[in-house]
């Protein structure tokens, strides 16, 4: 996108010189307008593409080969867990990362807020659960546990930009960022905190059953471990 922009603004300068009555070469590009250097004589491009509709179209199919980028970051986090029932609660996330040059920052927070509650519904809630013969038994939201809000108590996001060197924009991703990060946080956290009830080894999700009986099972001198049952 901000190449096919850099490349309408060059498609528009013949349009802009001969509005302006000026040579290209005397022609700068800032704030939006065209401006004829060292005067006051400026049109905006919008001004350009409405007083002349479709001249400033351009197919731009160039596909440059720009170098991956990769974000980094660092995610910490604080569960309590009731051993009588098995509930555990988020009760603190701090999330710090590196998303490079950020241009929307409210945009930016709301997807990483998203990613990281979507990590902590796959953590604690979300399981696909079939019966012998492979017949889905969580195939509506009545059985389904999706992640809703209040799922991450205290959440707190921040960031650290370090812009990057292989795109003009200095930018890195950060779609999934949050959801990268919240997992393996989050379930160390409650590996963590099951670690200290005897339990030595727990398989996702992390729902209360499941905790309350790894909790139960490492009481009563058992192994002290609850692993997802995998098919032969």
């Amino acid at each position: 996108m901000f190449l096919a922009a850099q490349e309408i603004v060059k498609h528009g300068l013949d349009l802009a010189a001969e509005e302006l009555e000026t040579s290209k070469a005397d022609l700068e590009f800032a704030g939006g307008e065209y401006r004829v250097k060292g005067t006051d004589r400026r049109i905006a491009i919008t001004a350009l593409a409405l007083k002349h509709p479709g001249k400033l179209d351009l197919d731009f199919k160039e596909r440059p080969k720009v170098p991956s980028t990769f974000p980094n970051g660092c995610h910490i986090a604080e569960v309590e867990i009731e051993p009588e029932t098995g509930e555990v609660e988020i009760v603190s996330y701090l999330a710090c990362d590196d998303a490079g040059n950020i241009i929307n920052h409210q945009i930016v927070e709301g997807q990483m807020q998203g990613g990281i509650t979507q990590g902590a519904g796959h953590i604690f809630s979300e399981q696909a659960v079939y019966d012998a013969s492979g017949q889905l038994l969580t195939g509506s939201f009545m059985d389904y546990a999706m992640p809703r809000p209040g799922l991450v108590g205290g959440l707190r996001v921040t960031g650290h930009p370090v812009p990057t060197r292989t795109n003009p924009l200095g930018a890195k991703g950060v779609g999934e960022a949050g959801v990268t990060g919240s997992m393996p946080c989050l379930m160390n956290a409650v590996i963590d905190a099951l670690r200290q009830a005897g339990v030595s080894h727990f398989d996702m999700p992390a729902n209360a059953q499941r905790v309350w009986q790894a909790i139960r099972e490492a009481k009563a001198g058992r192994p002290g471990t609850l692993a997802v049952p995998q098919k032969k």
